[in-house]
């Protein structure tokens, strides 16, 4: 599948573009958000919990916590979110069971997966997002696993 880019122009625009994510999301369940700090991946996911019907505050990352576990209002289904930035290596996400996460089919969204690369299933989605410092206008590009 061709990678899908989302442009994001402004906070104004953050919704239509976590609806437009959403539509493209498929049967994948595993995303990995890639971006520098201060790139939006935070701001982004909580705006997709949002539209997933997660009535929530989800407007914090689980950087204490690693792993926020949130219930879409509207379809029950569970959301995992994960932030391994203080992950020291990938014995400790093992230790909590990361593995178990995102074999169990619910979403698991995941900021600083460089992380724990090894561990991160075949089918994971790659997000890129990247702001342009100019505009600061935020791309967000999905990569699809390839399919054999």
């Amino acid at each position: 599948m061709e990678p899908k880019t989302i442009r994001i122009p402004g906070l104004d625009a953050l919704e239509g573009a976590a609806r437009e994510f959403a539509s493209a999301m498929g049967d994948y369940t595993v995303f990995a958000f890639y971006g520098e700090m201060g790139a939006g991946k935070t701001t982004f996911i909580s705006a997709l919990c949002r539209v997933l019907g997660v009535e929530d505050d989800v407007t914090n990352s689980p950087s204490f916590s690693i792993i926020n576990e949130y219930r879409s209002d509207t379809t029950a289904e569970l959301i995992y979110h994960f932030d391994c930035y203080r992950l020291e290596d990938e014995r400790e996400a093992e230790d909590i069971g990361v593995e178990d996460y995102f074999d169990s089919g619910a979403v698991c969204l995941i900021e600083w997966p460089e992380r724990i690369e090894d561990l991160l299933p075949d089918d994971t989605v790659i997000v890129k997002i990247t702001e342009n410092a100019d505009t600061h206008e935020r791309t967000l590009t999905m990569e699809f696993p390839d399919e054999e």
